[in-house]
């Protein structure tokens, strides 16, 4: 029997996931600030004793090689390695990894035992450390406890209490599997995954389905760790540098394993993958269910792993746990690695599928090459792989804190200049609003181009908005739904704009084409709140700067592009119904059900639409901040009739003449069909006032999204 609404009825718009924006569920309470108990952390005790974790082997689940720190490595990649550049989504933040489904992915089998082990430090630190930022820290201790420099850490992770249920990780329905829609009709990872196996964080060690393909591994290898934002470079070093430390587990198959850690009996307390094989530790545990090191230094940061890998020939087999794996042709490697739990215990190296796929692979197996004749830029560039892979998530460097965050800011961090130069204040903003509704822009072309440039933002990972003024920047002026004839004209005059009262300055102030574009939206909606009667002050925050093409990354900005947007009424070419994905922008936006909807209505109000299309005015006064969308919408005395095949378009007509009055799309019409959204459009269409006064605030906190120097 169905448990939820959802189950009921499967086709029914999702908003759950809004719901996640509107509440804080933790037990820190809301006024908690997490980045000033994080100032007061004495980071360098914390470090003292991690290293001290990871020497202090525990007889209930034993550190291999007497040393955890391969584990938490493991521990701290896997955390990272969930994100995607597509939406931004997955990644350490939140410290999702203790929380389902990730938490029980066959790819983290026994990860509990390792955010275990850690417990300790997290129960002596408390509210000051996270377990977003503990789980990342830990791998970088590790990696420095093995003789590895790394680049440096940030923290400023803050922890989730739930997981994100608007993570999309697939179409199968059962772990390890992969399933032919998970790939475009070109053999591509369709948008946004980022994994090409359910479960897994990446590929399958394997091969593809299990395999040992090297022409597929490579392939996959290449296009999951791209969705990571990771060139080719970049992947082998992540690879050939996680995979100088530690081994594998296979000592038998899986099927001696108990549930993972979301189906486990109440006693075992939270913990998964029982070990019914032998001792079920040690050297009789079983992870990936391949089984042996990659090298004879486990512990020890060297080059033996990418020596190993193009000095000797590899040929593939089956381990003790039944998965294929690689070995030395004619077992010619003689370096043999001492054994986890004794030292002269003996153990054959191995290779996995995607390990050999990087020799055989001509682009990758020159970056092996390059990394084997200069072990100090095969250093450098794992350290700052690394530090991207531990902080891709985590946005601009303002948010980065700590003693150990880097002086060098990278172009994947989306960096902006400083201002040589004094805001704009009080005075300054009344002469700029004057000049930008006097300047003949109409008030739908200032809200879209306000619109455009701060809708790009992604709470996911704290990308896009309107400061830096990208909009006018490659790729985001050439986007389609951005009309890029349309906004050349209004970026054009708003450089008009801020050229004279620039030049017109005998003093420091100047003012940002950023904070102009924000500053145009803003007065438009107030001149067009007064146009419906309403007095209202939607609060203005200058402060932005303009980036630089060189401070900007087109390709990665590319992930940004909307397939569609229902707030401005652009249905683009998108698979998905564009209901959908306005919820999904709504997400991305932190938004509520309720802000979400407010904020459409508005939008059609102002006529910031698409190639300014009627569709969706349901007002006789365009540019005036009405409840008419509503209030029309929801009108009995109108009938609903689909114009186009697809069932995209629809025209509402008088019931009792058959005339047209509007033409709408599905994103107008679900505030009236969805019933959550009804109950919303209700309060709206009755109370005017309180429609212009919420749209006002949901436009301003819009605007300042990405504001994080306000923090």
């Amino acid at each position: 029997m169905a448990s939820n609404t959802q189950e009921w009825w499967p086709d029914q718009l999702d908003l759950e996931l809004l719901d996640q924006n509107s509440a804080d569920i933790g037990p820190y309470g809301e006024e908690f600030d997490y980045a000033e108990a994080f100032e007061e952390l004495d980071l360098e005790a914390v470090k003292s004793d991690l290293e001290d974790v990871m020497t202090d082997s525990k007889e209930w689940w034993p550190a291999d090689y007497g040393h955890y720190g391969p584990l938490f490595i493991r521990m701290a990649w896997h955390s990272a390695g969930t994100y995607r550049s597509l939406d931004g989504r997955g990644g350490a933040a939140g410290g999702h990894q203790r929380l389902p489904p990730i938490s029980s992915w066959p790819d983290n089998v026994n990860l509990d035992k390792a955010r275990r082990l850690l417990e300790p430090v997290k129960t002596k630190y408390g509210e000051k450390l996270s377990w977003a930022d503990l789980i990342v820290l830990a791998g970088n201790v590790a990696l420095e406890s093995m003789g590895f420099e790394t680049f440096g850490f940030a923290g400023g992770r803050e922890d989730d209490f739930r997981g994100d249920d608007a993570v999309d990780w697939g179409p199968e329905s059962e772990f390890e599997t992969t399933s032919e829609e998970r790939f475009d009709e070109e053999g591509d990872l369709k948008a946004p995954l980022g994994n090409t196996v359910m479960g897994l964080i990446y590929v399958n060690p394997e091969g593809p389905n299990g395999e040992p393909d090297l022409e597929g591994s490579a392939k996959n290898i290449r296009q999951s760790f791209s969705r990571m934002a990771m060139n080719d470079k970049e992947t082998v070093a992540l690879i050939a540098g996680g995979h100088t430390f530690g081994k594998v587990h296979g000592a038998d198959d899986g099927d001696n394993l108990g549930p993972e850690p979301e189906d486990a009996p109440i006693d075992l307390q939270g913990l998964g993958w029982d070990n019914e094989f032998g001792e079920g530790m040690g050297p009789d545990a079983i992870t990936s269910g391949i089984e042996g090191p990659w090298n004879a230094t486990p512990t020890v940061w060297d080059m033996s792993y990418v020596n190993n890998l193009l000095t000797y020939d590899w040929e593939p087999e089956k381990g003790p746990g039944g998965a294929w794996q690689w070995t030395t042709e004619n077992d010619e490697l003689d370096d043999a690695a001492p054994g986890v739990a004794d030292p002269d215990d003996k153990e054959d190296v191995m290779m996995l599928t995607t390990d050999v796929a990087l020799k055989h692979d001509d682009d990758f197996r020159a970056v092996l090459e390059e990394f084997r004749d200069d072990p100090e830029e095969f250093q450098e560039t794992f350290a700052k792989a690394w530090y991207k892979l531990i902080h891709r998530d985590m946005g601009p460097p303002e948010r980065f804190l700590g003693p150990e965050v880097p002086e060098e800011t990278m172009i994947w961090q989306d960096p902006l200049p400083e201002a040589d130069y004094e805001t704009v204040g009080d005075a300054e903003v009344a002469e700029l609003t004057d000049a930008l509704l006097e300047s003949g822009l109409s008030t739908g072309e200032l809200v879209k181009t306000a619109w455009a440039a701060a809708s790009t933002y992604r709470d996911s990972d704290k990308r896009g908005g309107a400061n830096g003024a990208r909009i006018r920047l490659e790729p985001q002026r050439s986007w389609e739904a951005n009309e890029p004839e349309a906004l050349a004209d209004v970026l054009s005059t708003l450089e008009e704009i801020q050229t004279e009262f620039n030049e017109s300055r005998d003093d420091d102030v100047r003012v940002s084409l950023a904070d102009l574009i924000v500053l145009g939206g803003t007065a438009a909606v107030e001149r067009a709140a007064a146009d419906a009667g309403y007095d209202v002050e939607v609060p203005f925050e200058p402060g932005r700067v303009d980036a630089t093409a060189e401070q900007t990354d087109v390709d990665s900005f590319e992930a940004l592009e909307p397939e569609a947007d229902g707030f401005r009424n652009y249905l683009g070419d998108a698979d998905e119904p564009v209901e959908d994905l306005m919820v999904d922008k709504a997400d991305l936006l932190n938004l509520t059900a309720s802000e979400m909807t407010v904020l459409a209505g508005g939008l059609r109000a102002l006529g910031a639409t698409y190639g300014d299309s009627d569709r969706g005015v349901f007002t006789d006064e365009p540019g005036a901040l009405t409840n008419d969308f509503f209030a029309n919408l929801l009108d009995m005395e109108y009938e609903w009739d689909a114009v186009t095949e697809d069932e995209d378009v629809y025209e509402i007509r008088d019931r009792d003449t058959g005339e047209v009055a509007w033409e709408a799309t599905r994103a107008d019409l679900i505030f009236g069909s969805n019933a959550r959204l009804r109950t919303i459009a209700d309060v709206y269409a009755s109370d005017e006032e309180k429609f212009v006064e919420d749209f006002a605030a949901t436009w301003s906190e819009i605007m300042k999204l990405d504001r994080f120097d306000l923090e």
